[in-house]
């Protein structure tokens, strides 16, 4: 499900943003990157959609609070026709965002204010097929996860749990506490491509795309507890 593997190509980007100086901004900023190619623009999600059926790119940086069609909305619809991966940008360190953004398929949320450095990693990250979230955005993904699951458990998905093995069971509960895969080597004395591949089965056989939905289903389905 993830690749180290750099891309063979530079990573085609669309940037989405209603102000225009905020996407002259982003658009300048990963412009002088040779591995980055911004090939369009849009300024509400609307725009968004259409742009991106259009030209097929493959991340898009995607504004949350938008005229016309907000970037929750753009970004479901994206992401259901499989037509790009999505990075959502805001100013608004708000959990309604965050959770509806990752429910809507979201392959990362970062704040606006995040350094140029850290922008040009994640998509570079997102890019290889790495889900993304700002530390403290992971740290409230959880957190959230821990109040809601009492009242979340979804009986079906529960039950999906059974298509794991108990060592795939394990991988997936460390990757719900947030544990990255040198560390979930480490805790469990196994190889690090060993646990890469635990974690691309257990993505596989739950049908999930990537460590955040990951995190959410370890939540949802009871397999971690508040406090647990």
């Amino acid at each position: 499900m993830t690749d180290d593997t750099p891309p063979a190509r530079p990573t085609r980007v669309v940037v989405v943003d209603d102000q225009r100086l905020v996407r002259s901004s982003f658009a300048m900023m990963l412009s002088v990157e040779d591995d980055i190619d911004v090939v369009g623009d849009a300024a509400d999600g609307a725009q968004a959609v259409e742009l991106v059926r259009r030209l097929r790119p493959d991340l898009v940086l995607m504004d949350v609070q938008m005229p016309v069609m907000d970037g929750i909305a753009a970004t479901e619809q994206i992401v259901a026709d499989d037509l790009a991966k999505v990075v959502l940008l805001t100013t608004f360190d708000r959990d309604d965002y965050l959770f509806d953004g990752l429910r809507a398929g979201a392959s990362g949320f970062l704040l606006k204010n995040t350094d140029p450095e850290d922008l040009v990693e994640a998509i570079r990250s997102v890019a290889r097929g790495h889900a993304l979230l700002a530390p403290e955005v992971t740290l409230r993904v959880i957190e959230r996860m821990s109040e809601a699951a009492p009242a979340a458990v979804d009986g079906e998905r529960a039950r999906a749990l059974d298509r794991l093995t108990p060592r795939e069971r394990e991988v997936l509960e460390l990757v719900g506490r947030g544990l990255a895969n040198a560390e979930i080597a480490q805790r469990l004395f196994l190889g690090e491509a060993t646990v890469k591949t635990h974690v691309s089965s257990c993505l596989s056989k739950l049908h999930l795309r990537d460590r955040v939905q990951a995190v959410v289903f370890a939540y949802e389905t009871g397999l971690l507890r508040p406090g647990g």
